[in-house]
């Protein structure tokens, strides 16, 4: 894995052009909040490029994933979901989803086939209204809806709006997944790949390692600490064969939320620590020596630079 993902220094040009007739497309995968579109990256690429949990607002910043078949290169946009925001951070979160799909070729929007009337869902299709690309429907989640609802609800959401294409997916069992993915391919523009045939997503590593601790934070912690906390990747030593010394800060608003994440005795961020080294060892195919620190510093999410940090304009 370590090979496939990015290095500090992200590569957008593809070396040499030795294929005829190659194609690029960039694929932009937005919807409400824990609508599927990390599991469905993931299931595209064929990597775990996109961090996964239960909770809303676990994507922050845009992701890319990137899958190659044949003389075909997609790139696949992870938007954070689309809510109506109420905070700073959250309104920079909504303006990198809509972002990313202004710079895309082709949008897919993922609906949750359980709630496809939601209020976020009807507010993305409004606004849906005035792009130029093609927007493919995909339905998610459809192994836990009956069929009649599911012809239901793509028939409300094409009313709503003129989707190039419906799709019934299941992102987390791969069922239909591999129809969309080869309607993306036909749909791609002729053009030179903007990535190496072997890369799988343009997250740098230090950024990957810190999501992977967030990701593991936001399993571990319950009620709304999770949306209150961010991880950053203060240092790295790479030792080769011997592995990476990482060290990380995890951000707190509050003095309160430090003693949670630290837990009775160190026991929390301990376990959190452990299941973080493992993962991230297994991505970078090496030995990972993950030390975890918790700082408070108070209306983080505030803070320009914490926003860069996350790939997000400050606005």
């Amino acid at each position: 894995m370590a090979a496939k993902m990015a290095d500090e220094t992200p590569i957008n040009t593809r070396p040499g052009d030795d294929r005829a007739d190659t194609r690029c497309g960039f694929v932009a995968l937005i919807g409400a909040p824990n609508a599927g579109k990390s599991t469905l990256l993931n299931m595209l690429v064929g990597a775990k490029v996109s961090i996964v949990t239960h909770k809303v607002q676990t994507t922050r910043a845009l992701v890319r994933g990137i899958m190659v078949e044949d003389e075909t290169q997609l790139v696949f946009i992870d938007t954070p979901g689309i809510f109506s925001p109420r905070r700073r951070l959250e309104t920079a979160m909504v303006d990198a989803a809509w972002g990313g799909a202004r710079d895309a070729d082709v949008i897919v929007l993922v609906v949750d086939a359980r709630s496809p009337d939601s209020e976020d869902v009807q507010r993305i299709v409004n606004q849906l209204s005035d792009t130029k690309v093609p927007v493919l429907l995909a339905l998610n989640k459809v192994d836990l809806v009956k069929k009649d609802k599911l012809l239901g609800a793509a028939a409300m959401l094409n009313e709503s709006h003129a989707f190039t294409e419906t799709f019934m997916i299941s992102a987390l069992t791969g069922s239909g997944v591999a129809d969309l993915r080869d309607a993306l391919i036909a749909r791609a523009p002729s053009g030179p790949w903007h990535y190496p045939e072997d890369q799988l997503t343009d997250l740098p590593l230090r950024m990957a390692a810190s999501e992977l601790t967030r990701e593991k934070l936001m399993l571990r912690l319950h009620d709304e600490l999770p949306y209150r906390l961010t991880v950053e990747t203060e240092d790295w030593k790479d030792f080769g064969k011997k592995g990476v010394r990482i060290q990380q800060v995890i951000y707190v608003e509050r003095d309160g939320h430090k003693g949670i994440v630290l837990g009775k005795g160190g026991q929390t961020i301990r376990e959190i620590g452990q299941t973080a080294r493992e993962e991230i060892s297994a991505m970078l195919e090496r030995p990972a020596h993950l030390f975890l620190f918790v700082k408070v510093r108070e209306r983080w999410s505030e803070d320009p630079e914490r926003y860069r940090e996350m790939g997000l304009d400050a606005g």
